[in-house]
């Protein structure tokens, strides 16, 4: 190998997606006239695919940045099997391409990335393919969603 070039790395069955982010709160008082769009407090952002999450994770930081107020604080088993104390959000609108859903966020305190999980997921009809390391539509570009 030539000195200075480094090899391309390729990181098998991590996905990345963007996403954005949504105050719900924000969303609902701009329909009804209360706020303009404008002030609708939002972000596009990097977010991991992780199918092991069950919900969307954000830091402390996005959630002041979104301006989320906490619902609840519940005890979350982490991948490594520890527990932590965990507080959970107000709902926040999350879309993707053409497609958009509302969900509580789970605050990890020492976190440093936004994670996309199952539940959301799910309710967008999204599913994860590794290999091609991109997120698409699980019934093509129309949602489906089952209802029985």
């Amino acid at each position: 190998m030539e000195r200075g070039i480094e090899p391309e790395v390729r990181m098998v069955g991590i996905t990345y997606t963007e996403i954005t982010l949504l105050n719900a709160g924000d969303v609902s008082n701009a329909r009804r006239g209360i706020i303009k769009a404008a002030e609708i407090r939002k972000t596009t952002v990097r977010a991991l695919v992780d199918t092991g999450a069950a919900t969307l994770v954000i830091n402390e930081a996005m959630r002041q940045k979104l301006g989320l107020g906490i619902e609840s604080v519940g005890d979350v088993t982490l991948a490594d099997g520890e527990t932590e104390e965990c507080q959970f959000t107000e709902p926040v609108k999350v879309c993707w391409k053409n497609r958009s859903t509302s969900c509580e966020a789970m605050v990890m305190v020492h976190g440093d990335e936004v994670l996309l999980g199952a539940i959301p997921m799910e309710a967008m009809d999204l599913t994860v393919n590794p290999a091609r390391q991109e997120v698409t539509g699980a019934h093509g570009d129309r949602v489906l969603l089952l209802a029985k």
